[in-house]
């Protein structure tokens, strides 16, 4: 009975600053972990949306040197200033009013420019092709949502071995491309805050408006390890705000909303995967062991998607990064060298509630992301032996992965007809 090739795939969800966690994550995943285990994890597909578009396509182009493109990746979150990555200024104080009532013309909040500029010369963009060429990696998405149509579109570019997924699930848009800087800031340009991107006369916004954490896409690309960096505390059952004696204000609330569409997707994605996999035990268990086989059969016959069993790990934060970014606000520790910006993030500010979740998406400032990195490492430190665990059952014997297909996307430079 053949098996099938296995696939890593790393998914890094969205979050605006609270991409840093992702970086103290991958620190260890990468260094740390790599010294335990003698070797760093080949990693074969990078999945991205939001912020982690932008820490995707980081890791994509330094897989010559994992572990020295990751500790870069966290040198340049710890150093970073609020007004280097997005401005606030006379102009946009102005504007406000408009933008915030709908006539800001696909204006944002903040000005971007500085963002832009950030991630044209922190990643080195040519280096994420080269990857994909060498085999280094096997595909790179980002998922972006369309302004028009209000559908995810999910941009992947490919290596010589890889075809593009032939089957996209409901309103969700395949479509093959290189990956660029524009990829990256449309998928990290949160509704409202920032500017939607402009990408082949269509209009994006960020991708985690309705696929915060990429899983989709990954298990389209073949994956059967599925690592899963996310960015919100798990909370069980009801928890009630811890709030002054006044009523939450408007910055708290735009928080909570912003909560509510880019960070409260993963367990349902995860619940979707974890019925697939209890439906390929229950099939085994009931009709044999070749029951997956001759249901992909079937499937293929019908041009589905095949089934398989799909191992995943979570890291996530172990603290609530709103009530962080609250508790930084509080002590007067930002960095930064524009007045107005700093006047700005004083309307942020806690309030009555206890948690800051909207400047928790802002805070780009070096002092919180090293918090953040650190909660990364201690929390993946402290899921040390099941990480050990899920590359040590990613590293058993498989078979070589397929021929190259005719469908590689690493040679195109515009996109083909898309899927969907």
């Amino acid at each position: 009975m053949s098996r099938s090739p296995r696939r890593l795939a790393i998914i890094l969800s969205g979050g605006g600053a609270r991409g840093a966690y992702e970086a103290g994550v991958l620190w260890y995943v990468f260094d740390e972990l790599t010294r335990l285990r003698g070797a760093a994890p080949k990693v074969d597909i990078l999945c991205g949306t939001s912020v982690g578009a932008i820490n995707s396509a980081f890791v994509a182009a330094h897989l010559s040197d994992p572990v020295l493109g990751v500790r870069r990746l966290v040198d340049v979150w710890s150093s970073l200033r609020l007004d280097q990555v997005v401005g606030f200024g006379v102009r946009q104080l102005v504007s406000l009013p408009r933008v915030l009532m709908g006539g800001g013309s696909g204006q944002g909040v903040f000005d971007v420019v500085p963002m832009s500029q950030l991630v044209h010369k922190e990643i080195p963009w040519r280096a994420v092709s080269r990857s994909l060429r060498k085999g280094q990696l096997k595909a790179l998405s980002v998922s972006t949502t369309e302004v028009s149509t209000g559908r995810t579109v999910i941009f992947m570019q490919t290596g010589p071995t890889t075809a593009l997924p032939t089957r996209a699930p409901p309103r969700t848009l395949i479509r093959a491309d290189r990956i660029g800087p524009q990829h990256a800031l449309a998928s990290a340009a949160i509704p409202l805050l920032f500017p939607p991107v402009k990408i082949g006369g269509q209009m994006y916004v960020d991708g985690g408006v309705r696929q915060n954490t990429p899983i989709a896409p990954a298990i389209r690309l073949g994956a059967t390890h599925v690592l899963v960096i996310g960015t919100s505390k798990l909370v069980r059952g009801v928890v009630q705000p811890e709030l002054g004696e006044g009523a939450p204000g408007a910055t708290f609330l735009l928080g909570k909303i912003l909560n509510a569409l880019l960070l409260d997707h993963l367990d349902n994605d995860l619940g979707t995967v974890n019925l697939l996999n209890d439906i390929v035990e229950s099939g085994r268990a009931a009709f044999g062991p070749d029951y997956v086989q001759q249901l992909n059969a079937a499937a293929a016959l019908r041009g589905g998607h095949a089934l398989t069993e799909i191992e995943t790990l979570v890291v996530r934060p172990t603290e609530r990064v709103g009530r962080l970014a609250a508790e930084y606000l509080r002590q007067g520790k930002l960095r930064s060298g524009a007045l107005v910006t700093k006047q700005l993030l004083k309307l942020l500010d806690v309030g009555v509630a206890d948690d800051a979740d909207l400047a928790s998406y802002l805070l780009f400032d070096g002092g919180f992301a090293r918090s953040l990195i650190e909660l990364g490492r201690a929390d993946a430190h402290a899921r040390r032996t099941e990480l050990l665990d899920f590359f040590g059952s990613l590293e058993e014997s498989s078979p070589p992965d397929e021929e190259p297909s005719a469908r590689d996307s690493s040679k195109w430079s515009l996109p083909p007809p898309a899927v969907g």
